[in-house]
């Protein structure tokens, strides 16, 4: 995808995000919950959720509806601010980033628009290489074997995005990856021995990037704190900005943005990372299992 793509869709997901921020403090502060938020609109939970992540634009009716309710003056600075603010971020949404073609795919596209957004991903997974490393041939066999994806169609847009997302690696101002890899990661035939050479060599291509940090967690590793499963970390240069964390599992994604979550899941990871092999260690693990899989 073109940098200036690239680049449209995180200004809105910025945005969006630091409005949203404002408006929970404000709803925060008033000593009000989302459901109460989600009446003053007559609408659902699921809206303030969405409008309080950065997810949704926010109309100027909805806008000063909330404002009424959390006691911020018609006239006052806070209002006229928080109302620039919504109409930049709609502006910046209608330049559209190039994952919006791809509405069916579900809250999947609210994921992407936040790792487009983001300025550093720390993740730790212990069944799959992560998304932004797969190749096409990974991508295709894990999609394949998920029932979600039935259609042939299906499968190919799925792959296709999931490749597109790449290209926040070399970007004009390129995403910063730490990833741990759990062992299995690497010694699971996803798709073949051919194609899981391939994305061995994908793996070691990538880890020699700038930008880019990858260490195995090796089976001698033992017991460790991550072994309840994988978690994504998603920051971003803004500094009030809180990180957050992504959770999947086979049935929902979950998006955790609370300060205490954060710190819980940056503790789990600065475990984790120092358990694992340093970055050289590591490249020679993944060269010794390309030549198995000759």
């Amino acid at each position: 995808m073109a940098s200036r793509q690239a680049a449209a869709g995180r200004t809105s997901t910025v945005l969006g995000r630091k409005l949203g921020g404002e408006l929970l403090k404000l709803r925060d502060a008033s000593g009000l919950t989302q459901p109460q938020a989600a009446d003053a609109l007559t609408a659902t939970q699921t809206k303030i959720v969405k409008i309080e992540r950065g997810v949704s634009p926010v109309r100027d009716p909805d806008l000063h509806a909330l404002c009424d309710l959390y006691a911020v003056e018609r006239e006052s600075p806070v209002r006229a601010r928080l109302l620039a603010l919504a109409k930049a971020d709609r502006d910046r949404r209608r330049a559209s980033g190039w994952w919006q073609e791809y509405t069916e795919l579900g809250d999947l596209v609210e994921y992407i628009q936040l790792e487009d957004g983001a300025s550093t991903i720390r993740t730790y997974q212990n069944q799959l290489v992560p998304g932004l490393l797969q190749t096409p041939q990974y991508a295709r066999a894990v999609a394949v074997a998920d029932d979600v994806w039935q259609d042939p169609d299906e499968v190919d847009q799925f792959v296709h995005v999931r490749i597109a997302r790449q290209a926040r690696l070399t970007d004009d101002d390129p995403l910063e990856l730490w990833a741990v890899l759990s062992e299995a990661v690497l010694r699971q035939q996803v798709g073949g021995a051919e194609a899981m050479k391939g994305q061995l060599e994908r793996l070691l291509d990538v880890s020699g990037m700038p930008n880019v940090k990858l260490q195995v967690l090796p089976f001698s590793a033992g017991a460790h704190a991550s072994m309840s499963g994988p978690f994504v970390i998603v920051g971003f240069e803004e500094p009030a900005a809180v990180d957050v964390i992504y959770l999947e599992t086979p049935g929902s994604r979950l998006w955790l943005e609370r300060e205490e979550d954060a710190n819980r899941h940056r503790g789990l990871f600065d475990n984790v990372r120092r358990s694992a092999l340093s970055a050289e260690d590591s490249r020679a693990l993944i060269q010794g299992l390309i030549k198995e899989n000759r």
